[in-house]
């Protein structure tokens, strides 16, 4: 079951930091680079970061989460994260295909994520996702730019 979280609440957020941090130091591992954003963030942080969630649900249990801000009709996806504990078994592709279809004024989404992120990068391009570009952010460590035209 998919729901909208209040990031505010502040069970929520501490349910969200543990899930994306198990999350995003599986990609770290994955790609040699371990600053990545959510992997800092604090729950004050997190509450102050003014993006939209909807959490996925699993007999009651939060095991998996998608976050995006609405930027000039461009949905940009922000953070994609999943507990480790219920990888492959498609709750990231139904997050991503939930919040393509709230959002009826976008014409494309965006997303980035590390270039060696295979799983993450596979996940997008099964849903519809082109590359884009590779942008370097620290030397040596690359995030591939994907998107998606909705319209």
């Amino acid at each position: 079951m998919i729901e909208k979280l209040d990031i505010k609440d502040m069970e929520t957020a501490k349910g969200v930091i543990e899930l994306q941090i198990a999350s995003y130091k599986i990609e770290a591992e994955l790609i040699g680079f371990y600053d990545i954003p959510p992997l800092k963030d604090t729950i004050d942080s997190l509450q102050l970061c003014d993006e939209i969630f909807y959490g996925y649900y699993k007999n009651s249990t939060l095991t998996g989460i998608v976050s995006y801000k609405i930027i000039e009709n461009v949905l940009d996806i922000h953070r994609v994260a999943i507990d480790p504990n219920f990888f492959r078994m498609g709750i990231a592709g139904k997050l991503i295909n939930f919040i393509e279809g709230l959002e009826c004024s976008v014409d494309k989404a965006v997303v980035c994520t590390g270039k060696e992120n295979l799983p993450a990068i596979n996940l997008y391009l099964k849903n519809g996702y082109k590359k884009k570009k590779d942008i370097e952010i620290s030397k040596g460590i690359y995030i591939t730019k994907l998107e998606k035209i909705l319209k």
